[in-house]
């Protein structure tokens, strides 16, 4: 199957709290209206293990600031230290194969809403490298070149629009209370930030009501459906093994 063939891959990208998984499954059923259709999620879980760990008794709370404390130092101009990194790539490994299945399910004629997508812009939470400030010597900066080749593999693979749900902190804290407010800001501060290598980006205010939401969502994927032009995706790269 060529690229002028292959099937729809729509990302739904933001916050936590912007309503993605919600408008992700709303858009799957819709899609499939009309074709086969699957929602891939491409995050790697990791603050929902985090979080789970945190509900953990008496050691949880313990544990989970220390994960977080790890996680900021990773982020940091030192970078992290090798357990860290290796934490770090593992995760980044996981988004990788959830990828590779993803493409493989639209080589086989499903359209796809993606639940995030990987990218190269922004290092952090929000999908892009979890080890872009590591060290160039020694295992750390080969884990970190590593998990770069990945994702430029990956971000080759651009989709044929991305769904930006906005939302402002004040709603992401009130809908997701259990996650650290720190995290929430740093996500809500990048999300503008993320251009997923040209790819055509709707703007939409998620904190309108959901049929409001909904209804421009399916706009933006119709319009770009029926201009009948070739996919914006580049010729299909596997992630290197």
């Amino acid at each position: 199957m060529n690229k002028t063939t292959l099937p729809p891959l729509i990302a739904v990208i933001g916050c936590d709290g912007s309503g993605k998984s919600t408008v992700t499954e709303a858009l799957r059923a819709w899609l499939e209206e009309r074709q086969p259709a699957r929602i891939c999620h491409l995050g790697k879980q990791s603050g929902n293990i985090g979080r789970r760990i945190a509900r953990l008794p008496l050691l949880g709370g313990k544990l989970d600031k220390s994960i977080h404390a790890k996680a900021r130092k990773a982020q940091t101009d030192k970078g992290p230290g090798l357990l860290a990194a290796l934490v770090i790539y593992a995760f980044s490994m996981r988004r990788v194969r959830r990828f590779r299945r993803m493409m493989r399910l639209r080589r086989e004629g499903n359209a796809i809403i993606a639940d995030r997508f990987p990218q190269l812009g922004v290092p952090g939470p929000m999908d892009g490298l979890g080890l872009a400030s590591a060290g160039r010597s020694g295992l750390v900066g080969l884990l970190a070149r590593s998990e770069r080749r990945r994702y430029e593999a990956m971000v080759v693979n651009r989709p044929d629009l991305v769904i930006r749900l906005n939302v402002s902190l004040d709603v992401a804290v009130a809908r997701k209370p259990d996650h650290r407010l720190s995290s929430l800001a740093r996500k809500i501060a990048d999300v503008p930030l993320l251009m997923f290598e040209g790819a055509p980006i709707v703007e939409i205010d998620a904190e309108q009501p959901l049929a409001e939401v909904l209804a421009l969502a399916k706009a933006a994927i119709e319009e770009r459906l029926d201009r009948n032009e070739a996919p914006a995706s580049s010729p299909l790269q596997e992630c290197a093994a």
